[in-house]
Protein backbone atom coordinates (compact mmCIF):
# COMPACT_ATOMS: atom_id res chain seq x y z
CA UNK A 1 0.00 0.00 0.00
CA UNK A 2 2.50 2.19 0.71
CA UNK A 3 4.00 1.85 -2.32
CA UNK A 4 0.87 2.68 -3.89
CA UNK A 5 0.70 6.06 -2.06
CA UNK A 6 4.11 6.90 -3.51
CA UNK A 7 2.95 6.11 -6.81
CA UNK A 8 -0.38 8.37 -6.07
CA UNK A 9 1.39 10.88 -4.58
CA UNK A 10 4.04 10.79 -7.88
CA UNK A 11 0.18 11.81 -10.32
CA UNK A 12 -0.86 14.11 -7.86
CA UNK A 13 2.44 16.04 -8.00
CA UNK A 14 2.43 15.81 -11.77
CA UNK A 15 -0.60 16.51 -11.99
CA UNK A 16 -0.90 19.98 -10.04
CA UNK A 17 2.72 20.50 -11.63
CA UNK A 18 0.32 20.69 -15.11
CA UNK A 19 -2.20 22.73 -13.22
CA UNK A 20 0.09 25.47 -12.57
CA UNK A 21 1.45 25.25 -16.24
CA UNK A 22 -1.42 25.55 -17.74
CA UNK A 23 -2.39 28.50 -15.32
CA UNK A 24 0.72 30.27 -16.06
CA UNK A 25 0.30 29.61 -19.98
CA UNK A 26 -3.41 31.31 -19.21
CA UNK A 27 -1.73 34.53 -18.17
CA UNK A 28 0.54 35.03 -20.40
CA UNK A 29 -2.08 34.11 -23.21
CA UNK A 30 -4.15 37.22 -20.72
CA UNK A 31 -1.42 39.59 -20.81
CA UNK A 32 -1.16 38.67 -25.31
CA UNK A 33 -4.59 39.12 -24.97
CA UNK A 34 -4.95 42.74 -23.48
CA UNK A 35 -1.79 43.99 -25.50
CA UNK A 36 -3.71 42.78 -28.69
CA UNK A 37 -6.95 44.58 -27.76
CA UNK A 38 -4.52 47.63 -26.39
CA UNK A 39 -3.02 47.76 -30.18
CA UNK A 40 -6.63 47.25 -31.66
CA UNK A 41 -7.91 50.24 -29.85
CA UNK A 42 -4.82 52.08 -30.70
CA UNK A 43 -5.19 51.27 -34.06
CA UNK A 44 -8.71 52.14 -34.15
CA UNK A 45 -8.47 55.72 -32.94
CA UNK A 46 -6.18 56.09 -35.37
CA UNK A 47 -7.52 54.56 -38.17
CA UNK A 48 -10.93 57.15 -36.64
CA UNK A 49 -8.27 60.30 -37.43
CA UNK A 50 -7.13 59.22 -40.23
CA UNK A 51 -10.54 58.83 -41.68
CA UNK A 52 -11.57 62.82 -40.33
CA UNK A 53 -8.38 63.93 -42.12
CA UNK A 54 -9.20 62.25 -45.30
CA UNK A 55 -12.97 63.84 -45.18
CA UNK A 56 -11.74 66.90 -44.46
CA UNK A 57 -9.20 66.33 -47.50
CA UNK A 58 -11.65 65.17 -50.05
CA UNK A 59 -14.19 67.88 -49.32
CA UNK A 60 -11.12 70.77 -49.37
CA UNK A 61 -9.78 68.88 -52.72
CA UNK A 62 -13.91 69.30 -54.24
CA UNK A 63 -13.71 72.78 -53.24
CA UNK A 64 -10.79 73.26 -55.45
CA UNK A 65 -11.85 71.39 -57.62
CA UNK A 66 -15.30 72.78 -58.01
CA UNK A 67 -13.43 76.76 -58.16
CA UNK A 68 -10.86 75.35 -60.59
CA UNK A 69 -13.62 74.37 -63.06
CA UNK A 70 -15.35 77.77 -62.36
CA UNK A 71 -11.71 79.40 -63.34
CA UNK A 72 -12.11 77.29 -66.15
CA UNK A 73 -15.10 78.17 -67.12
CA UNK A 74 -14.14 82.30 -66.45
CA UNK A 75 -11.12 81.92 -68.13
CA UNK A 76 -12.70 80.41 -71.46
CA UNK A 77 -15.42 83.13 -71.51
CA UNK A 78 -12.64 85.66 -71.68
CA UNK A 79 -10.42 84.62 -74.09
CA UNK A 80 -13.52 83.96 -76.74
CA UNK A 81 -14.30 87.80 -75.56
CA UNK A 82 -11.19 88.79 -75.99
CA UNK A 83 -11.03 86.87 -79.62
CA UNK A 84 -14.04 88.61 -80.84
CA UNK A 85 -12.68 92.45 -79.91
CA UNK A 86 -9.39 91.25 -81.05
CA UNK A 87 -11.20 90.27 -84.19
CA UNK A 88 -13.23 93.62 -83.89
CA UNK A 89 -9.97 95.51 -83.90
CA UNK A 90 -8.57 93.54 -86.84
CA UNK A 91 -11.72 94.55 -88.95
CA UNK A 92 -12.06 97.90 -87.68
CA UNK A 93 -8.13 98.34 -88.48
CA UNK A 94 -8.82 97.43 -91.92
CA UNK A 95 -11.99 99.53 -92.53
CA UNK A 96 -9.96 102.75 -91.37
CA UNK A 97 -7.17 101.58 -93.77
CA UNK A 98 -9.19 101.59 -96.56
CA UNK A 99 -11.03 104.76 -95.83
CA UNK A 100 -7.49 106.77 -95.47
CA UNK A 101 -6.12 105.09 -98.48
CA UNK A 102 -9.65 106.14 -100.27
CA UNK A 103 -8.90 109.83 -98.53
CA UNK A 104 -5.72 110.19 -100.13
CA UNK A 105 -7.15 109.58 -103.55
CA UNK A 106 -9.97 111.88 -103.02
CA UNK A 107 -9.81 115.45 -105.03
CA UNK A 108 -11.20 117.18 -102.41
CA UNK A 109 -8.24 116.25 -100.11
CA UNK A 110 -5.69 116.55 -102.97
CA UNK A 111 -6.56 120.71 -102.89
CA UNK A 112 -6.85 121.34 -99.42
CA UNK A 113 -3.72 119.85 -98.24
CA UNK A 114 -1.49 121.52 -100.69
Amino acid sequence: MTQQGAVLQGYNNELVKCIEDLCMQKEELNKQIRQAEEEKNKLQHEIQVLSEQLECVCENLAQKVASRNELDKILAETEAAYMKILDSSRTLLNVLKKEVGSLKHSPDLKTHVT
